[in-house]
């Protein structure tokens, strides 16, 4: 039996009369947008025990301690208020009133759209609650991006996804897909992006953080999750905001293995030809589940373990991994480009290039899904480093000064090697050149 979905304010109203929940509401950035749903549900008093906004930074500061990095819609002022609120609660709500009572405190620090619309609307949300009176908390925590074009619409969206996260920790706690899939409840598709969730305490503690993260992606919710080197996930523009950033595509599941070789040649021409600082690049090895998508209309806890293994595995390599559903290089641009890194390099091979410049592959609509496709690949300073092949028909290394062209494209194509974007990868030793 399907999981039934509870409008809005049932669930708020819902929580309001479990006399055993009890907590804190601090919200930072977009107005108490929580707790005002909790208010006109009825009966917040049997759940509200403090709200709160600290907008101005020194009255945040000095309620929370000061970040070090000056942003304030981070991971880690929201681990701040969330630890300081139930410390808070802790201490101060004791005695025989509070002895039936399981603990929580709400976070979120968000911003929503400016006046001039010139941000990107983003946000950390998360909760820590007992399960038992006195018990051991456990935390919540996950980032989304706000996708309305209005900032009052963006408020609304918060309100349902603080709502519908203090619902998900009480009565779906114990199975972590249905809590993870309530968290869009009652929402609008396309109003709102999840690409990272952290789930730690005693109730999660066979919790694999990559399993959940790459469940966002199978469900749609996001378009790709990146793991550093130790395997854990982390926020996109955490890693590569600033940073100078080279990706090797690889598809799950395919035949050969990465051409590592090649992709070390592309690296350092990437250092050379974009003037990279060693200290500044981030290597990425990206897993494409798309084709894998492809065949399954869901996929299963198995299908999510191979996944997580094959990113373990690439994480040992030393590099940071990237699984996204990013079929075609102009999509995975588009992403990056959120995170507005100094520059990109896409290693691939030229075997992918062959298609999208040949014509044969499309339809009738041939130029213009090119020009749509090479304006939002190239407009964000990307290079494309494409490595050759053995075209074993012919027995000859493919390469861009010999690659088949069709006459639509031509001029273009030629346009993309003269001025530097699409570039062959140099001095590569022939052993290393697969066939294709």
């Amino acid at each position: 039996m399907g999981r039934e979905i509870l409008e809005n304010k049932r669930k708020a109203l819902n929580i309001n009369l479990d006399e055993s929940i009890y907590g804190t509401f601090a919200e930072i950035g977009a107005g108490q947008e929580v707790a005002r749903n909790f208010f006109t549900a009825g009966a917040a008093s049997g759940t509200i025990a403090k709200t709160m906004s600290a907008y101005d930074m020194v009255f945040s500061d000095s309620i929370y301690g000061a970040e070090e990095s000056g942003r304030y819609v981070s991971e880690s002022r929201l681990d701040k208020m969330i630890q300081h609120e139930f410390r808070l609660l802790s201490e101060r709500l004791c005695g025989p009133k509070y002895a039936k009572k399981t603990f929580f405190a709400f976070a979120d620090t968000v911003t929503t759209l400016n006046f001039n619309k010139t941000n990107d609307p983003h946000g950390w949300l998360g909760i820590r609650f007992q399960l038992s009176p006195g018990g051991e908390p456990n935390d919540i925590v996950f980032h989304v991006r706000l996708l309305d074009s209005d900032s009052t619409l963006q408020q609304n969206v918060l309100g349902i996804l603080g709502v519908n996260l203090v619902y998900a920790a009480y009565y779906y706690h114990d199975d972590v897909q249905s809590m993870i899939e309530s968290l869009v409840d009652n929402l609008a598709i396309g109003s709102v992006e999840i690409d990272l969730i952290s789930l730690s305490g005693p109730e999660f503690k066979n919790a694999n953080d990559r399993l959940v993260n790459l469940y966002l992606i199978a469900k749609g919710f996001s378009g790709a999750s990146i793991f550093d080197k130790n395997g854990h996930a982390r926020q996109s523009k955490d890693v590569l905001y600033k940073k100078d950033v080279m990706i090797l595509r690889t598809k799950f599941g395919q035949k050969s293995t990465p051409n590592f070789d090649l992709f070390n040649k592309a690296v350092e021409q990437f250092k050379q030809t974009q003037k990279v600082n060693d200290g500044n690049i981030i290597v990425m090895i990206e897993i494409l589940m798309t084709n894998f998508l492809d065949d399954k209309s869901e996929l299963s806890n198995e299908d999510l373990e191979k996944f997580a293994k094959r990113a373990e595995e690439l994480c040992a390599t030393g590099n940071y991994v990237i699984v996204s559903d990013f079929a075609r290089n102009h999509k995975l641009a588009q992403y990056l480009s959120r995170c507005s890194p100094n520059s990109v390099g896409i290693s691939t091979n030229i075997a992918n290039l062959k298609n999208i410049f040949n014509s044969g592959n499309y339809g009738e609509n041939y130029t213009d899904e090119l020009l749509v496709y090479i304006s939002d690949l190239f407009s964000k300073n990307v290079k494309l480093y494409a490595y050759p092949y053995l075209d074993k028909k012919n027995k000859q290394i493919i390469t861009t000064r010999n690659m088949p062209v069709s006459n639509e494209s031509k001029h273009l194509f030629e346009f993309l090697i003269q001025n530097g974007y699409i570039m062959d990868i140099d001095d590569y030793d022939e052993k290393d050149v697969k066939t294709v």
